[in-house]
């Protein structure tokens, strides 16, 4: 199914929202209900907050649904021009562990399929754990339906190193199991505190593991089905 992604123009920003990437998390509208209000339409009013206000919130999306693009203002210091840059890439790689929910993927990492094929060039996602997404590999609050469980920890945490910059992260989408993911990375649990680290992990995604979130070959047994 293509995305359908919608732009909403403003003065000074231009917001993206793809309907299929969002989990409704509803940070957005938490943190900025003037710009983010279901109950208008269109729902995002770009122009009712300043740009860092907007850009700064859509940065809190988990899912990666939310995307902005600055544009040039008034001002003299072209350092400060908004139009300097696109969204900031994180420096470090993160997975965050929701309990009982999806991997929340930050930094600068691409999806390929089984094949090796290009899928996206992503610095926010929220990626299906529990096996029951009809979006996979993303999370479509099919884990709420199915009663998923799954802690928000790794069986044997690592005591964490300093982290430094980390370089591209490659998560693949094998087909049929796990997420085979390479590169710097450090998992996070619910509240955000690090650990675990490594350069590379296979991630269950079939819901079934007991060494949840990595994967123990329960695929195999359960007759996992992921395109």
């Amino acid at each position: 199914m293509p995305p359908r992604i919608r732009k909403y123009t403003g003065e000074h920003i231009d917001v993206t929202y793809d309907a299929q990437r969002c989990i409704h998390v509803a940070e957005c509208i938490r943190r900025l209900p003037t710009v983010f209000d279901k109950s208008k339409r269109p729902w995002v009013q770009t122009d009712q907050a300043q740009a860092e206000q907007v850009a700064a919130t859509i940065l809190a999306c988990p899912s990666g649904a939310l995307h902005y693009q600055r544009k040039d203002d008034s001002t003299k210091d072209d350092s400060a021009k908004d139009g300097r840059a696109a969204e900031p890439i994180p420096a470090h790689n993160t997975i965050r562990l929701v309990k009982n929910g999806p991997l929340y993927v930050r930094g600068d990492f691409s999806i390929v399929n089984s094949a090796g094929e290009f899928v996206l060039k992503e610095t926010r996602a929220a990626l299906c754990r529990c096996g029951a997404s009809a979006n996979k590999p993303f999370c479509d609050n099919a884990h709420r339906t199915i009663g998923f469980q799954a802690p928000a920890t790794v069986s044997e945490p690592q005591t964490i190193t300093e982290a430094t910059d980390d370089g591209t992260l490659r998560i693949e989408t094998t087909r049929n199991g796990p997420l085979h993911i390479t590169g710097n990375f450090t998992v996070l649990n619910d509240s955000g505190e690090p650990i675990w680290q490594g350069t590379e992990a296979w991630f269950c995604r079939c819901g079934g593991s007991a060494n949840r979130p990595f994967c123990d070959s329960t695929h195999n047994k359960i007759g996992f089905v992921a395109e």
